[in-house]
Protein backbone atom coordinates (compact mmCIF):
# COMPACT_ATOMS: atom_id res chain seq x y z
CA UNK A 1 0.00 0.00 0.00
CA UNK A 2 1.39 3.39 -0.95
CA UNK A 3 1.50 6.30 1.50
CA UNK A 4 -1.16 8.09 -0.56
CA UNK A 5 -3.46 5.06 -0.50
CA UNK A 6 -3.10 4.73 3.25
CA UNK A 7 -3.76 8.44 3.77
CA UNK A 8 -6.89 8.20 1.63
CA UNK A 9 -8.18 5.23 3.61
CA UNK A 10 -7.47 6.98 6.91
CA UNK A 11 -9.42 10.03 5.75
CA UNK A 12 -12.31 7.87 4.60
CA UNK A 13 -12.40 6.11 7.98
CA UNK A 14 -12.74 9.53 9.62
CA UNK A 15 -15.67 10.28 7.34
CA UNK A 16 -17.27 6.90 8.13
CA UNK A 17 -17.10 7.87 11.80
CA UNK A 18 -18.69 11.23 11.02
CA UNK A 19 -21.49 9.39 9.26
CA UNK A 20 -22.05 7.20 12.31
CA UNK A 21 -22.40 10.27 14.54
CA UNK A 22 -24.58 12.05 11.98
CA UNK A 23 -26.95 9.11 11.65
CA UNK A 24 -27.31 8.18 15.31
CA UNK A 25 -27.74 11.81 16.37
CA UNK A 26 -30.47 12.33 13.78
CA UNK A 27 -32.19 9.10 14.80
CA UNK A 28 -31.83 9.78 18.53
CA UNK A 29 -31.08 6.05 18.67
CA UNK A 30 -28.68 3.47 17.33
CA UNK A 31 -25.36 1.84 18.07
CA UNK A 32 -22.36 4.15 17.71
CA UNK A 33 -19.77 2.30 19.84
CA UNK A 34 -19.30 -0.81 17.74
CA UNK A 35 -19.81 1.12 14.51
CA UNK A 36 -16.86 3.37 15.38
CA UNK A 37 -14.62 0.45 16.34
CA UNK A 38 -15.16 -1.13 12.91
CA UNK A 39 -14.73 2.04 10.82
CA UNK A 40 -11.39 0.98 9.34
CA UNK A 41 -12.80 -2.43 8.47
CA UNK A 42 -15.81 -0.96 6.65
CA UNK A 43 -13.49 1.44 4.85
CA UNK A 44 -10.98 -1.19 3.79
CA UNK A 45 -13.63 -3.60 2.52
CA UNK A 46 -15.50 -1.08 0.37
CA UNK A 47 -12.57 1.00 -0.87
CA UNK A 48 -9.78 -1.57 -1.20
CA UNK A 49 -10.77 -5.20 -0.81
CA UNK A 50 -14.14 -6.04 -2.32
CA UNK A 51 -15.36 -6.12 -5.91
CA UNK A 52 -18.56 -4.04 -5.88
CA UNK A 53 -20.32 -1.69 -8.28
CA UNK A 54 -22.50 1.06 -6.74
CA UNK A 55 -24.16 1.60 -10.13
CA UNK A 56 -25.19 -2.06 -10.19
CA UNK A 57 -25.68 -3.18 -6.57
CA UNK A 58 -26.97 -6.61 -7.65
CA UNK A 59 -24.03 -7.30 -9.98
CA UNK A 60 -23.81 -11.09 -9.99
CA UNK A 61 -20.01 -11.25 -9.87
CA UNK A 62 -19.69 -8.94 -6.84
CA UNK A 63 -18.12 -9.96 -3.56
CA UNK A 64 -20.62 -10.25 -0.71
CA UNK A 65 -20.54 -8.72 2.76
CA UNK A 66 -22.75 -9.83 5.63
CA UNK A 67 -22.88 -7.61 8.72
CA UNK A 68 -23.52 -10.34 11.26
CA UNK A 69 -23.46 -7.78 14.08
CA UNK A 70 -26.31 -6.00 12.33
CA UNK A 71 -26.84 -3.36 15.01
CA UNK A 72 -23.69 -1.59 13.76
CA UNK A 73 -25.55 -0.68 10.59
CA UNK A 74 -24.68 3.04 11.03
CA UNK A 75 -21.05 2.23 10.18
CA UNK A 76 -22.00 0.11 7.17
CA UNK A 77 -24.41 2.77 5.89
CA UNK A 78 -21.75 5.47 6.15
CA UNK A 79 -19.31 3.37 4.10
CA UNK A 80 -21.99 2.55 1.51
CA UNK A 81 -22.91 6.23 1.19
CA UNK A 82 -19.27 7.23 0.72
CA UNK A 83 -18.87 4.51 -1.89
CA UNK A 84 -21.83 5.92 -3.83
CA UNK A 85 -24.62 3.41 -3.18
CA UNK A 86 -26.95 6.20 -2.00
CA UNK A 87 -26.66 9.91 -1.08
CA UNK A 88 -24.73 10.92 2.03
CA UNK A 89 -27.64 13.11 3.17
CA UNK A 90 -29.75 9.97 3.50
CA UNK A 91 -27.74 9.05 6.61
CA UNK A 92 -29.81 11.64 8.47
CA UNK A 93 -32.90 9.49 7.89
CA UNK A 94 -31.52 6.59 9.97
CA UNK A 95 -34.35 4.74 11.74
CA UNK A 96 -36.94 7.23 10.50
CA UNK A 97 -40.33 5.97 9.33
CA UNK A 98 -40.15 5.21 5.60
CA UNK A 99 -36.35 5.40 5.43
CA UNK A 100 -34.29 2.80 3.57
CA UNK A 101 -31.81 2.96 6.44
CA UNK A 102 -33.36 1.15 9.35
CA UNK A 103 -31.73 0.10 12.63
CA UNK A 104 -30.60 -3.19 11.10
CA UNK A 105 -29.68 -3.84 7.45
CA UNK A 106 -32.47 -4.76 5.04
CA UNK A 107 -31.40 -6.41 1.79
CA UNK A 108 -34.79 -5.71 0.23
CA UNK A 109 -34.62 -1.95 0.74
CA UNK A 110 -31.03 -0.76 1.03
CA UNK A 111 -28.69 -0.65 -2.00
CA UNK A 112 -25.46 -2.48 -1.26
CA UNK A 113 -26.82 -4.64 1.56
CA UNK A 114 -26.39 -8.34 0.75
CA UNK A 115 -28.17 -9.84 3.76
CA UNK A 116 -30.79 -8.73 6.27
CA UNK A 117 -29.29 -9.16 9.74
CA UNK A 118 -29.86 -8.24 13.34
CA UNK A 119 -30.53 -11.48 15.22
CA UNK A 120 -27.04 -12.09 16.57
CA UNK A 121 -25.28 -15.25 15.44
CA UNK A 122 -27.26 -15.70 12.25
CA UNK A 123 -25.26 -13.57 9.83
CA UNK A 124 -22.25 -15.86 9.72
CA UNK A 125 -24.54 -18.78 8.85
CA UNK A 126 -25.90 -16.83 5.89
CA UNK A 127 -22.35 -15.90 4.83
CA UNK A 128 -21.24 -19.52 4.98
CA UNK A 129 -24.24 -20.50 2.85
CA UNK A 130 -23.37 -17.83 0.29
CA UNK A 131 -19.78 -19.08 0.15
CA UNK A 132 -20.88 -22.69 -0.39
CA UNK A 133 -23.35 -21.64 -3.10
CA UNK A 134 -20.59 -19.71 -4.88
CA UNK A 135 -18.39 -22.82 -4.85
CA UNK A 136 -21.17 -25.03 -6.20
CA UNK A 137 -21.85 -22.53 -8.97
CA UNK A 138 -18.18 -22.10 -9.85
CA UNK A 139 -18.16 -18.39 -9.03
CA UNK A 140 -14.96 -16.58 -8.07
CA UNK A 141 -16.61 -14.12 -5.69
CA UNK A 142 -15.58 -13.97 -2.06
CA UNK A 143 -17.78 -13.61 1.01
CA UNK A 144 -16.91 -11.48 4.04
CA UNK A 145 -18.71 -11.28 7.36
CA UNK A 146 -18.18 -9.15 10.48
CA UNK A 147 -19.06 -10.41 13.95
CA UNK A 148 -18.84 -8.79 17.36
CA UNK A 149 -16.89 -10.42 20.17
CA UNK A 150 -20.06 -10.47 22.27
CA UNK A 151 -21.90 -12.06 19.37
CA UNK A 152 -19.60 -15.07 19.32
CA UNK A 153 -21.12 -16.10 22.64
CA UNK A 154 -23.98 -17.41 20.47
CA UNK A 155 -23.85 -21.15 19.81
CA UNK A 156 -24.99 -20.83 16.20
CA UNK A 157 -21.76 -19.01 15.40
CA UNK A 158 -19.73 -22.11 16.16
CA UNK A 159 -22.06 -24.36 14.18
CA UNK A 160 -21.38 -22.09 11.21
CA UNK A 161 -17.64 -22.26 11.87
CA UNK A 162 -17.81 -26.06 11.86
CA UNK A 163 -19.83 -25.96 8.63
CA UNK A 164 -17.31 -23.62 6.97
CA UNK A 165 -14.41 -25.92 7.77
CA UNK A 166 -16.27 -29.07 6.73
CA UNK A 167 -17.01 -27.63 3.30
CA UNK A 168 -13.52 -26.13 2.92
CA UNK A 169 -14.90 -22.63 2.36
CA UNK A 170 -11.66 -20.85 1.49
CA UNK A 171 -13.75 -18.15 -0.21
CA UNK A 172 -15.12 -17.12 3.22
CA UNK A 173 -13.39 -14.54 5.42
CA UNK A 174 -14.75 -14.12 8.95
CA UNK A 175 -13.77 -10.93 10.81
CA UNK A 176 -14.27 -10.57 14.56
CA UNK A 177 -14.34 -7.08 16.07
CA UNK A 178 -12.69 -7.66 19.44
CA UNK A 179 -13.35 -4.34 21.17
CA UNK A 180 -13.85 -6.13 24.49
CA UNK A 181 -17.25 -4.63 25.33
CA UNK A 182 -20.89 -5.54 24.79
CA UNK A 183 -24.13 -3.99 25.97
CA UNK A 184 -23.84 -5.50 29.46
CA UNK A 185 -20.16 -4.71 30.01
CA UNK A 186 -16.88 -6.53 29.47
CA UNK A 187 -17.27 -9.60 27.26
CA UNK A 188 -14.87 -11.44 29.56
CA UNK A 189 -17.26 -10.89 32.50
CA UNK A 190 -20.54 -11.56 30.68
CA UNK A 191 -19.46 -14.82 29.01
CA UNK A 192 -15.79 -15.00 28.12
CA UNK A 193 -15.09 -15.98 24.50
CA UNK A 194 -11.35 -16.08 25.14
CA UNK A 195 -8.97 -17.26 23.78
CA UNK A 196 -10.60 -16.37 20.46
CA UNK A 197 -7.78 -17.24 17.98
CA UNK A 198 -7.19 -20.64 19.59
CA UNK A 199 -10.89 -21.49 19.39
CA UNK A 200 -10.98 -20.52 15.72
CA UNK A 201 -7.94 -22.67 14.97
CA UNK A 202 -9.57 -25.57 16.81
CA UNK A 203 -12.51 -25.22 14.44
CA UNK A 204 -10.18 -25.49 11.46
CA UNK A 205 -9.70 -21.85 10.51
CA UNK A 206 -6.50 -20.17 9.45
CA UNK A 207 -6.24 -17.07 11.64
CA UNK A 208 -4.62 -13.63 11.61
CA UNK A 209 -4.56 -11.36 14.67
CA UNK A 210 -4.29 -7.64 13.94
CA UNK A 211 -4.73 -4.12 15.22
CA UNK A 212 -8.09 -3.30 13.66
CA UNK A 213 -7.16 0.37 13.27
CA UNK A 214 -3.97 -0.34 11.28
CA UNK A 215 -4.47 -0.39 7.51
CA UNK A 216 -1.08 -1.98 6.85
CA UNK A 217 -1.93 -4.88 9.15
CA UNK A 218 -5.35 -5.14 7.54
CA UNK A 219 -3.86 -5.32 4.05
CA UNK A 220 -1.46 -8.08 5.11
CA UNK A 221 -4.27 -10.10 6.71
CA UNK A 222 -6.65 -9.84 3.75
CA UNK A 223 -3.85 -10.70 1.35
CA UNK A 224 -3.11 -13.83 3.39
CA UNK A 225 -6.83 -14.65 3.45
CA UNK A 226 -7.00 -14.63 -0.35
CA UNK A 227 -3.86 -16.77 -0.60
CA UNK A 228 -5.07 -19.40 1.89
CA UNK A 229 -6.55 -22.47 0.21
CA UNK A 230 -8.55 -25.40 1.54
CA UNK A 231 -9.71 -23.82 4.81
CA UNK A 232 -11.75 -20.75 5.79
CA UNK A 233 -9.94 -17.69 7.12
CA UNK A 234 -10.60 -15.55 10.19
CA UNK A 235 -9.24 -12.15 11.18
CA UNK A 236 -9.41 -11.20 14.86
CA UNK A 237 -9.21 -7.40 15.11
CA UNK A 238 -8.26 -5.80 18.42
CA UNK A 239 -10.13 -2.48 18.42
CA UNK A 240 -11.32 0.35 20.64
CA UNK A 241 -15.06 0.67 21.11
CA UNK A 242 -16.11 4.25 20.33
CA UNK A 243 -12.77 4.91 18.59
CA UNK A 244 -11.82 8.59 17.97
CA UNK A 245 -14.69 10.07 19.99
CA UNK A 246 -13.06 10.74 23.35
CA UNK A 247 -16.05 10.33 25.64
CA UNK A 248 -17.20 7.15 23.86
CA UNK A 249 -13.89 5.29 23.84
CA UNK A 250 -13.92 2.07 25.89
CA UNK A 251 -17.33 2.89 27.37
CA UNK A 252 -19.89 0.09 27.27
CA UNK A 253 -22.64 2.65 27.83
CA UNK A 254 -22.15 3.85 24.26
CA UNK A 255 -22.98 0.45 22.81
CA UNK A 256 -26.54 1.47 22.02
CA UNK A 257 -27.08 5.15 22.85
CA UNK A 258 -27.22 8.20 20.59
CA UNK A 259 -25.36 11.47 21.26
CA UNK A 260 -27.44 14.48 22.29
CA UNK A 261 -26.89 17.88 20.66
CA UNK A 262 -23.96 18.86 22.86
CA UNK A 263 -22.32 15.43 22.51
CA UNK A 264 -22.88 15.56 18.76
CA UNK A 265 -21.05 18.88 18.48
CA UNK A 266 -18.13 17.59 20.54
CA UNK A 267 -17.87 14.35 18.55
CA UNK A 268 -17.98 16.11 15.18
CA UNK A 269 -15.40 18.67 16.31
CA UNK A 270 -13.04 15.88 17.39
CA UNK A 271 -13.54 13.95 14.16
CA UNK A 272 -13.05 17.05 12.01
CA UNK A 273 -9.83 17.76 13.88
CA UNK A 274 -8.69 14.19 13.27
CA UNK A 275 -9.58 14.47 9.58
CA UNK A 276 -7.60 17.71 9.27
CA UNK A 277 -4.64 15.99 10.94
CA UNK A 278 -4.80 13.10 8.48
CA UNK A 279 -5.14 15.37 5.45
CA UNK A 280 -2.09 17.34 6.60
CA UNK A 281 0.10 14.22 6.71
Amino acid sequence: MTADEKKRLMALACRVRMGVIEGTHSAKAGHPGGSLSAAELFTYLYFKEMKVDPEHPQWEARDRFVLSKGHTAPGLYAALALRGFFPWEELKTLRHLGSRLQGHPNMNETPGVDMSTGSLGQGISAAAGMALAAKYQGKSCRVYTLLGDGEIQEGEVWEAMMFAHHYKLDNLCVVIDNNGLQIDGNVADVMSPYPIPEKLRAFGFAVAEIDGHDFDAMEAAFTLARETKGVPFAIVMKTVKGKDVSYMENQAGWHGKAPNDEEYEQAMAELKARLAEVEAM
